[in-house]
C-alpha cells in the first residue's frame, strides 16, 4: 500500500498556531538553564486509546497551570513502541488493535492527536523509532528521544542531528552510557544522509546538527543508575568531552526494575539530589496512566490502563509532581 507523503498529511492536517515553537523554545531555555524550572515528562508508556489520551492531557494541563512556577510539564505521546522480540508496536502500526496493521490510519490519528494537544497547549514528547515517520510529526514535538534499542544506530543519530527540539539519548539495555554519549557527539554535528523528503522521495538530506542533545539515564536489565555516583560519573564523562553536562533521569524501566510503584522512590531520590545542589539534572520522566498497572492485548481492553509497560496511576503522578513544591526550593 502506498502511503501519503509527509507534505500531503501536513497540508491536510496543518499546524495553525505558534504554541509548539514556543514550547520548543522553553525546552531549549530549560536545557541552557535560562529557565530555572524542573522538567517533568509524564504520560502513558504508549498511546492505545485516543479518548484516554485526551483525558490525560486535560488533567496534565490543569496540573501544569498549578505548578507552572516550579515545573514545566510535558506529556509522553508514544505512538511507536520498540519490541525486543515481538508484540504490539503502537498506535502508528496497529491503531485498531486487531492486527490489521492500518499504518495509514495510524499516521493520521497520531498527527491529529499531536495537533489536539497543541491546541490544548500541552507540550508533547515522543521517541523517534522509525526515521521514516519523523517527517510526519517533527513540527509537533517539544522533546524527542532516541531509545535504548536504537541509541547506537547511526541512522537515528543522523535523524537527531536534523531535528529542532532537544533530543535525549537513553543508555542502552545493558546500562552503557557511553553509547548515549557517542550519540550526543554525532547528533551535535552536521550530516549528509539518506532519508525521505517532504514529498516522500528518497533523497540526500543535510542536517545542521542539534546543540540540545543530552543523556537519559534509564537503568539497565541488571541495576538502576539514578544514584548520585553514577550521575556524577556521567557528568564527568560529558565534561571531559566538552559536551553540555545536562541530563534527564527516567524513573521507569531499569531504574524501577519494571515495578511501577518504585518510580516514586526514584523520583524523590532525584529531587533530593537536586535539593542538595545538583544542577546537572534538568528533569525526570515518569510512565503514568489514568489507572495503575498494565494489561495484555485482548478482546476487552481498558482505555485507562497501559497496554505496554506498567504505569503508576494519575493520582500518584499528581502527588509526585505536587511534591516538587515541598522538596525543591525555587532554583536561582
Amino acid at each position: 500500500m502506498l502511503l501519503p507523503s509527509p507534505r500531503e498529511v501536513k497540508q491536510q492536517l496543518p499546524l495553525k498556531q505558534s504554541f509548539v515553537a514556543e514550547a520548543q523554545q522553553t525546552a531549549k531555555d530549560l536545557f541552557l538553564k535560562k529557565d530555572p524550572r524542573l522538567l517533568v515528562i509524564t504520560g502513558p508508556c504508549s498511546i492505545h486509546n485516543l479518548s484516554s489520551a485526551r483525558e490525560y492531557a486535560r488533567r496534565l494541563k490543569a496540573l501544569s497551570d498549578l505548578v507552572s512556577e516550579r515545573a514545566f510539564l510535558v506529556m509522553r505521546v508514544y505512538a511507536e513502541k520498540p519490541r525486543t522480540v515481538k508484540g504490539w508496536k503502537g498506535l502508528l502500526y496497529d491503531p485498531h488493535l486487531d492486527g490489521t496493521d492500518d499504518i495509514k490510519t495510524g499516521i493520521y490519528w497520531t498527527r491529529e492527536l499531536f495537533l489536539e494537544l497543541a491546541a490544548m497547549q500541552v507540550p508533547a514528547a515522543t521517541e523517534f523509532l522509525d526515521p521514516l515517520f519523523a517527517p510526519y510529526i517533527d513540527d509537533l514535538v517539544t522533546w524527542g528521544f532516541i531509545g535504548a534499542r536504537t541509541v547506537s544506530s547511526q541512522t537515528h543519530r543522523q535523524l537527531a542531528s536534523s531535528l529542532s527540539m532537544p533530543i535525549g539519548f537513553k543508555n542502552d539495555l545493558d546500562g552503557n552510557v557511553d553509547h548515549a554519549i557517542h550519540g550526543i557527539i554525532a547528533a551535535c554535528h552536521r550530516h549528509t544522509y539518506l532519508g525521505i523528503n517532504s514529498d516522500g522521495r528518497t533523497s540526500s538530506l543535510k542536517s545542521l546538527g542539534n546543540a540540545f542533545a543530552h543523556a537519559v539515564l534509564r537503568g539497565s536489565l541488571e541495576a538502576p543508575n539514578y544514584d548520585s555516583a553514577t550521575i556524577n560519573l556521567t557528568v564527568g564523562k560529558l565534561r571531559d568531552l566538552g559536551l553540555p553536562t545536562r541530563l534527564l533521569v527516567d524513573c521507569s524501566h531499569g531504574n524501577c526494575n519494571r515495578q511501577p510503584e518504585k518510580q516514586v522512590d526514584v523520583f524523590h531520590s532525584v529531587l533530593e539530589q537536586i535539593e542538595r545542589g545538583n544542577e546537572h539534572i534538568l528533569g525526570l520522566m515518569l510512565e503514568s496512566h489514568l489507572e495503575a498497572g498494565n494489561q495484555a492485548l485482548s478482546e476487552t481492553i481498558s482505555p485507562s490502563i497501559s497496554l505496554t509497560d506498567p504505569c503508576i496511576a494519575w493520582s500518584t503522578t499528581e502527588e509526585l509532581i505536587a511534591s516538587i513544591y515541598t522538596i525543591c526550593e525555587p532554583r536561582p
